[in-house]
């Protein structure tokens, strides 16, 4: 059914109980969250956006947004949502393969919108959205919708930079909730520490169903930061992160076991955890992190148990349903212990890329199997570790950053005659974006950061700039990236005990 419809069932019984907790502010109840919800409805039906049709939003983290996306779901039409980081251009592009029926900018879009119909929702939760959603009435029918009907559209990116939107049903959303309450033994006494943005699948789905479904509070700050954290910790049960929020909580001498009193769950996700951080937040704490490994094309995979062992550097075992397999470039399943392709199956599986049907055949095996891109192994009782990843993908601070799309860029800049990016390990972020470069003199740090700051999000623009006379390549001509990898792995070894600033997966 629609996902919306069993939420809705979950809003009217939990009524007054707090749904979204603002640090500084009203909190919002259940009844007013389904009140919100109805009256966006009706700002969307009143702009003619119905069933089936796309809602393109780049909005920030507010009760406000929530709502849109509730509203989207409550009416059949399909969720959107794209990074607040990326500029103009970036926009212009997913404007034109989405062809949405309405943007919903945070106010910064400009020219960006390409004669789409645009309307705002700005930090604040106001803009001309909220304002119509304020004067329309209330719409309570919730459409029907089957579990094969698309709920949203997440834009995921591969090597060569070109976006592709991967349709998540609502069926998949439904079946990936029941699965994360079950194993995670979602209490009706939890309150989750929601400190993850709403652009992507941990904190749009992963985050916010466990919390919706089950009726229970969110404490709800608009962003991770770092001080709010501590704040906000001794009033929380659950937490969803990314590495990079355990790297600077620990870091920070103030956080200890008293301060995790009432924690029951810390969950890490989106970014490879540090067996490392593993080991020193169980030192401080006495509490051991659950890791848990998904991705925007099959919401989650696998997670570390509840209870029983947690494996520093294991992403744990399959979900309930879900079916993971390592095998050989044709396909053949491996031995136990045996390093190859990763591949899923189960109900949590995309059903395709939006208007890439040869694309979509490309990542499926005859049987249904997914071919997730990333690297790994099993172990005798069926955990999964990860050991890299098929594709070059850079994940930094929790953001996928693709180095094909950053390295276009940088080629366009005069006086770069080759280039190459990769990522590198950096203490605070997992791993930093470099770039290294063949270039003259011309091209420094700060003119590399001024020539990519309208082009490219913050997290995607390279931390460091190193030239070279020239790059390695092998016998194909291919560059070898292992070897540029190798080469500058301590890059950022003398900022290991410096404070870390910069973008954050938040």
């Amino acid at each position: 059914m629609n996902l919306y419809r069993r939420m809705e069932s979950v809003f009217h019984v939990a009524g007054g109980s707090p749904a979204l907790c603002m640090p500084a502010g009203e909190d919002w109840s259940y009844k007013r969250l389904l009140g919100a919800t109805e009256r966006m409805a009706g700002a969307l039906a009143n702009l003619g956006v119905g069933v089936g049709d796309r809602v393109l939003a780049q909005v920030e983290k507010t009760p406000q947004a929530v709502a849109l996306y509730l509203a989207c779901l409550k009416i059949g039409a399909v969720y959107a949502p794209i990074n607040t980081a990326y500029t103009n251009a970036e926009v212009a592009y997913f404007l034109a393969d989405l062809e949405p029926a309405l943007f919903v900018s945070d106010g910064r879009a400009g020219a960006a919108s390409g004669g789409v119909r645009v309307e705002t929702l700005d930090a604040s939760g106001g803009g001309s959205l909220a304002a119509l959603a304020a004067r329309c009435a209330p719409v309570e029918r919730t459409v029907d919708r089957t579990d094969n009907d698309v709920a949203s559209i997440i834009y995921t990116s591969g090597t060569t930079g070109r976006s592709k939107g991967a349709m998540l049903t609502h069926g998949n959303l439904a079946s990936n909730a029941d699965a994360l309450l079950k194993c995670w033994g979602w209490r009706p006494d939890d309150v989750l520490l929601h400190a993850l943005p709403l652009f992507h699948v941990h904190g749009l789905f992963v985050a916010l169903h466990c919390a919706l479904l089950a009726g229970t509070p969110m404490l709800f700050p608009p962003k991770f930061d770092l001080s709010q954290m501590l704040r906000l910790l001794p009033q929380a049960t659950v937490l969803m992160g990314v590495p990079t929020f355990y790297t600077r909580l620990l870091g920070e001498k103030t956080f200890d076991a008293a301060l995790c009193r009432n924690m029951r769950l810390f969950i890490s996700g989106s970014a490879p955890l540090t067996e490392q951080t593993f080991a020193a937040f169980e030192r401080r704490t006495g509490l051991r992190i659950l890791e848990r490994y998904g991705m925007s094309e099959t919401l989650m995979n696998t997670s570390n148990p509840l209870t029983g062992e947690r494996v520093a550097g294991s992403v744990g075992f399959p979900l309930p349903g879900v079916e993971v397999r390592v095998t050989d470039e044709s396909g053949a399943p491996l031995p136990i212990g045996k390093v190859g392709d990763i591949q899923v199956r189960g109900p949590n599986v995309f059903r395709g890329y939006w208007r890439r049907p040869e694309k979509t055949r490309d990542e499926f095996r005859a049987d249904g199997f997914f071919v997730t891109g990333d690297i790994g192994t099993l172990d005798a009782e069926g955990r999964l570790t990860i050991v890299g990843r098929a594709k070059d993908v850079i994940i930094s601070g929790g953001y996928n950053v693709y180095p094909k799309e950053v390295e276009t860029a940088l080629a366009e800049l005069s006086g770069v005659a080759d280039c190459a990016v990769v990522g590198v390990p950096h203490q605070d972020f997992g791993e930093a974006v470099i770039a290294v470069v063949v270039a003259d003199d011309s091209v420094t740090q700060a003119r590399v950061d001024a020539f990519l700051r309208p082009k490219l999000a913050r997290h995607k623009q390279p931390k460091r700039v190193v030239r070279v006379a020239e790059l390695p390549r092998n016998a194909m001509g291919k560059v070898n990236k292992n070897a540029l990898r190798d080469a500058n792995s301590k890059l950022f070894a003398a900022d290991e005990n410096l404070p870390q600033v910069g973008n954050t997966r938040t």
